[in-house]
């Protein structure tokens, strides 16, 4: 069964490039992205674990760990990690979850198929400290991941969580939020000291809380 928003995630052991882990012990407390790859050494994910590297600062401020999974043996993981450092120019630190018998696959239901009987879909999963699933999004092989886009909406998740607010359409970090519903206008002039810009009842707008 797919998980759903809000479902717990599942907890596994596994062997990766950076040794053995268990889920969620390797989260601690903080947030996760796990994503998936259809198979070692294809073009499009070379590209995606390497942007991952690259952003690897960025994933640390906001106290996210990444890794990633492919059904691939661990050796063969290791060989394409050196070929991602080199094309990429980056290091892959993370963890990438050798998946052969694809028990990680199937908890997260990473086999679709009439996209691929045997190897996973491109999905990303984003994880809240709470062990909780934020988000999921699931590509086909032909397209690439934005993990700018992934960054942007743990922004938001992060965001929300904290102060009860939510984000419109295309906002970047630092934008004006929107005041949820829940809260009415008397309650939200009193909760943002910044102010309320008040469109119509149900849309208003307040400055990003924590800037």
């Amino acid at each position: 069964m797919s998980l759903r928003l809000g479902d717990t995630v599942p907890d596994f052991e596994a062997i990766t490039t950076e040794g053995p882990i268990k889920f969620y012990d390797y989260l601690g407390n903080g947030w996760g992205v796990l994503f998936s790859h259809p198979a070692d050494y294809t073009p499009v994910c070379t590209t995606e674990l390497g942007r991952t590297a690259l952003l690897k600062e960025e994933f640390a401020k906001r106290n996210v760990k990444v890794l990633a999974v492919s059904v691939d043996p661990l050796d063969k993981h290791l060989g394409w990690r050196n070929d991602i450092n080199e094309t990429q120019n980056c290091t892959v630190d993370f963890p990438i979850i050798a998946d052969e018998e694809k028990i990680v696959a199937n908890l997260y239901d990473m086999i679709h198929p009439n996209a691929s009987a045997t190897a996973t879909v491109r999905s990303l999963f984003v994880i809240g400290p709470d062990k909780l699933l934020k988000l999921s999004l699931t590509y086909p092989a032909s397209t690439g991941r934005n993990f700018y886009e992934v960054l942007r909406v743990i922004d938001s998740l992060q965001l929300t969580a904290k102060y009860g607010v939510a984000t419109p359409a295309d906002w970047k970090n630092g934008e004006d939020v929107i005041v949820v519903p829940a809260t009415t206008t008397e309650d939200a002039i009193k909760k943002f000291e910044k102010g309320v810009n008040v469109i119509k009842p149900y849309l208003r707008y307040t400055p990003q809380p924590d800037i």
